[in-house]
Formats: structure tokens, C-alpha cells, sequence
């Protein structure tokens, strides 16, 4: 690859600049254009090499044209304790997906779960090849950047930006917002009738978010190891919470479990009932794309991060199954199921004992809490690489690293401020923050069928794309195909209502929220992004001694 071709935002001045190439291979093998200079297995003086890099990291972020800047702390099993807290499927199974009964019953969330996660493995393929070409905190937006027609790089990539930002904000909100549900329920466990103000929420809400800053700022230097303890504890929870639920709570039988299709939500026929179902279903799954945007901070990112991605989601997967068959045979009967206020507390106190519920819904909370930490530093990075590429405005503030800790305090810092404003909302409203919180699917999935479609569009026309050491190979165009129309299918449903007939109290208002967003990026383009913003294939294209890009 080429570093060197003229793209004014890349270059530095004068026209003599020297230029490099490099071999891949077991050791990046760097070549200049100056002749009296040999080749040599170190990189160029500009490149600011970091504890943790390998001769792979090196070779990425030199054909990205971005500067190493973070600590590459994270190693295969961090990363994927990273990516399996956020996801942490069978936690959300049973904490959210109970309210997907009402579409399908026992029989109809069981099969949907499984036909949803199947197609979703496309996506998650498709991303983890794509992080593996460009393993970069951008993620999705870089992607865009790099894989779109040059007519609309730029713009595409700036609205994936703002629409990758908004899903993971709203990600973060609606985190720390289950966290304050599952303190409540601690206390339903005894008192029924207890529920919280929403300003008691609101409040709990943000001190959690508080607590999380700590751990991904100051805390950082120990965030690895935290991302590992939290992968076994994710495992041994599992094993803990399914086992005595089994051993002690009344089963369904397995024809009202597997067999059993209801369509109580209005829909007038099962089929319906069950593709809003699939909603609920992708939400318990989202997240294998998390660790894109610690990528930096990975040692040997472009191999150890799409792995991470792929077998983090098979296990959360299997799990997830296993926990969704523990819940529909152990939760009582399906009227019971729908009419509870709060069904996993009901799935636990149907084992008879209330100390057994109060312990499993300690060890949710802790569990979803660990996913909080991940959630934050998430976002945080995004944010971060977003405003290194002056995406946002206060880009120089916002994509300033911390010298001590190499971690980006400020992004972290705003993150945590707009998460707790969308928190807020729910002082006027718990339905309009729930609205604000679904917007994380219909974000996130809008640039997951934006970067796939772009890297589709490249295989369908022939063109030449980075090199994987991670790739679907030969199977790569039809997975890509698969993974972009399900992506648009998925959004189709994501704006439907959970039940019929609808008034404005029940309505899915995030479709207008999102279209909104939608509409403030390509304002906020005109304004500030078209003048500002340099998109990353800029760097990718060309790359002289002396223009690898800073933060701001």
C-alpha cells in the first residue's frame, strides 16, 4: 500500500515528502521511496509505537493513516468478556423478553428467537469481517467512508457517525435504566404494590452513571482485567441462576412450551405477532460490534477482535437459548406469564423461595451493571474517533487524550453528560424515554445495513477490498446480500407498535425520533460537517511522513 498519494487533508507541505509502502507478512517490512534508505522491518520515525502493538497493528494503523494513541491492554479473553457483558443475552432474556410473549406465546418466542439469531449471525459476520479489513475505534462510519461510492463518502460517512453516536447513547440510557428496574424489583420481591417516582428513577439512574465514569476513566488501567473477571462471571451466573430454577420451580409441559402459538397483541394472525416479536429478540443480541471501538486498544486487533466478535455471539447465543427454555418451562402458565407487572421476578418466586429471588436478581444487577462499564467505554471511543475526524463540534476537546491513562476522558466525560439527559426525559414521561431508548435498534441497525451495503456493493461491482485475515472468503457476497436485507427488514419491524389497535399513549413514536435524528445530521452536514468533517478514507488513500493523523 501507498502512503503518499496528494489528498490536501492528509499531506503535509512541500512536494519532495518521502513516501512508504509495506509488505505484509509475519513483520511489517516498511519500504521508502528514497532510494538510499533500505528496507526495514521498523515503522516510519512519525509512527508513535504503544505498548502492546504488534507488527499487524502497525501495518493497520499506518494504511489508516491514524495515530497510535491508546494502550493495546486487551487480549483475546478481555475482549471477549468486553463484548459478552454488553451482550449479556441470557441476563436480557430474562429481564426483557418475557414481554415478548404477548406476540406468539410460549411456541412463537421460542421459534422466533431462534430463526432471529440465525439470520442476525450474517450481520455479525459481515461486521466482524469488515472490523478485521479495518480495525479501527471508528467502526461503522469508517467503514462507510472507506466502502462507498466516492460521490457520497462523505456524507454517508458522516450520518453513519451521528446515527452510530445516537444508538449507543441511547445504549448507555437505557443500561443504566434497567439497572434502577432491577433495584426495584429487589424490593417487589416483598411489596408488590412498591414502585418508584420517576424522579427516584431519573436519580439512581444517573448516580449509576456515575459510578461508571469512575471505572472507565481512572479505573481504566484496570478495565481489561475487569472486562475477564466479567466474562467468568457471566458464565458461572448462568450456570448459577438456570440450576435451581430447574431443580425447584413446576415445569410446563413441552407441547405448551414448543407448540403453543397465541396472537393476543392484536395482530390477527400468528405470523405478524411473531416477526414484532423478533424486536424484542434482536435487542437480548445486540453488541458483538462493541469491541470495534476499543480496537486500538487490542493487541492484534484485525485477527483477535472479528474472533472475539463471532464466538462471544455463538456463546451468548447458546446460552441465551438455554435460558429462554428454562424460562417458558419454569415460568408458570402463559396467562400468568403476561399478566405479571414484573415476569422474571415471577419466574424466580415461582421456585418457592424468596431468598433464591433475591439472590438471582443481586446477581442480574450486577452482571447488567458490568455491562454498563462497557457500554460507557463504547461510546466513549466513538465518540472519540468521531471527533479526531472533526465529526462533531468541540472535536479538538472532545478527542483529547488523557497522557497518563491514554484514555479519552473528555468523550467519556460527554458521553456520560448526554446519556443522563436522555435519563432525564423520563421526568416527563416513562413512555417517551422508552421511545428514546429503542432508538439504540433502529440506529444501530440502520448503519450496520449502511457499511455492509457499501462493502456488498464493492463485491458486486468486482472492486478490490482491503485484505481480511479474518474473511468469509467465497461466501462473502451472499452473507453480505443476506445481512443487508434482513438489516432493512428488521427496521421495517422495528417500527411497528407492540400491540393493536394504537392510540398516541401506545404508538412506536421512535421511527418520527429517528427520522428526526436523521434530519438534524444532514443540517448539522451542511452546517458543520461539510466544511469540517474529513472522512477517513482520506487518511486510507494517502499518507506521507509527518500527516499520520492526531486526535483533533
Amino acid at each position: 500500500m501507498a502512503f503518499g498519494r496528494d489528498t490536501p487533508s492528509a499531506v503535509g507541505h512541500g512536494a519532495s515528502e518521502k513516501t512508504y509502502t509495506y509488505d505484509t507478512g509475519d513483520k511489517a517490512n516498511f519500504r521508502s521511496n528514497d532510494e538510499e534508505s533500505p528496507a526495514s522491518n521498523s515503522p516510519p520515525d512519525d509512527y508513535n509505537v504503544i505498548q502492546g502493538d504488534t507488527a499487524g497493528d502497525i501495518q493497520d494503523m499506518l494504511r489508516l493513516g491514524k495515530k497510535q494513541e491508546f494502550k493495546r491492554n486487551f487480549n483475546i479473553l478481555s475482549t471477549l468478556g468486553f463484548i459478552s457483558i454488553y451482550m449479556a443475552t441470557w441476563e436480557f432474556v430474562l429481564v426483557s423478553l418475557a414481554a415478548g410473549l404477548i406476540n406468539g406465546g410460549f411456541g412463537g418466542l421460542f421459534w422466533t428467537f431462534v430463526g432471529t439469531v440465525t439470520c442476525y449471525s450474517t450481520v455479525v459476520l459481515s461486521l466482524a469481517e469488515m472490523e478485521s479489513m479495518a480495525p479501527t475505534s471508528g467502526g461503522q462510519y469508517h467503514w462507510v467512508s472507506e466502502f462507498a461510492p466516492p460521490s457520497c463518502q462523505k456524507f454517508l460517512s458522516y450520518s453513519a457517525g451521528w446515527m452510530s453516536t445516537l444508538g449507543w447513547l441511547a445504549s448507555v440510557a437505557s443500561s443504566v435504566f434497567v439497572c434502577s428496574t432491577l433495584i426495584q424489583s429487589l424490593v417487589e420481591i416483598s411489596d408488590a404494590e412498591f414502585v418508584f417516582p420517576n424522579w427516584q428513577y431519573t436519580l439512581i439512574s444517573i448516580a449509576f452513571l456515575v459510578v461508571t465514569i469512575v471505572f472507565n476513566t481512572w479505573g481504566a488501567g484496570v478495565l481489561p482485567m475487569i472486562e475477564t473477571v466479567s466474562l467468568f462471571g457471566h458464565i458461572l451466573g448462568f450456570i448459577v441462576t438456570i440450576v435451581p430454577l430447574w431443580v425447584m420451580c413446576p415445569k410446563n409441559s413441552a407441547t405448551d412450551v414448543f407448540t403453543v402459538f397465541v396472537d393476543s397483541g392484536g395482530w390477527g394472525n400468528v405470523g405478524t405477532a411473531c416477526l414484532v416479536t423478533q424486536v424484542s429478540v434482536l435487542y437480548c443480541n445486540l453488541g458483538s460490534d462493541s469491541a470495534c471501538h476499543i480496537s486500538e486498544e487490542v493487541e492484534d486487533a484485525s485477527l483477535t477482535v472479528p474472533r472475539a466478535m463471532w464466538w462471544s455471539f455463538l456463546m451468548n447465543v447458546v446460552m441465551g437459548i438455554a435460558a429462554l427454555i428454562t424460562m417458558l418451562f419454569c415460568i408458570g402458565s402463559l396467562d400468568d406469564a403476561m399478566n405479571a407487572e414484573v415476569p422474571y421476578i415471577q419466574l424466580f418466586i415461582n421456585s418457592g423461595s424468596n431468598a433464591l429471588a433475591y439472590v438471582l436478581t443481586i446477581l442480574l444487577f450486577l452482571l447488567i451493571f458490568s455491562g454498563n462499564i462497557t457500554a460507557l467505554a463504547t461510546t466513549s471511543r466513538e465518540v472519540f474517533a468521531f471527533s479526531r475526524d472533526r465529526g462533531f463540534p468541540f472535536s479538538h476537546w472532545l478527542s483529547k487524550i488523557e497522557k497518563k491513562r491514554l484514555v479519552p476522558f473528555n468523550a467519556v466525560y460527554a458521553t456520560a453528560f448526554w446519556s443522563a439527559v436522555l435519563c432525564l426525559i423520563n421526568l416527563g414521561s416513562t413512555t417517551a424515554f422508552n421511545i428514546i431508548i429503542s432508538l439504540t435498534l433502529l440506529a444501530l441497525l440502520s448503519t450496520y445495513m449502511l457499511s455492509i451495503g457499501c462493502v456488498c456493493l464493492k463485491r458486486l461491482r468486482g472492486e478490490r477490498l482491503p485484505k481480511a485475515r479474518w474473511s468469509l472468503g467465497r461466501y462473502g457476497l451472499p452473507i453480505n446480500f443476506f445481512a443487508f436485507c434482513y438489516c432493512g427488514f428488521a427496521i421495517v419491524f422495528s417500527c411497528f407498535p407492540s400491540t393493536l389497535p394504537v392510540d398516541t399513549s401506545t404508538a412506536n413514536w421512535a421511527p418520527a425520533v429517528w427520522g428526526g435524528v436523521l434530519l438534524l445530521s444532514a443540517i448539522t452536514y451542511l452546517l458543520h460537517g461539510k466544511r469540517h468533517f474529513t472522512a477517513p478514507v482520506v487518511f486510507v488513500a494517502g499518507m506521507r511522513v509527518g500527516g499520520l493523523q492526531e486526535a483533533g
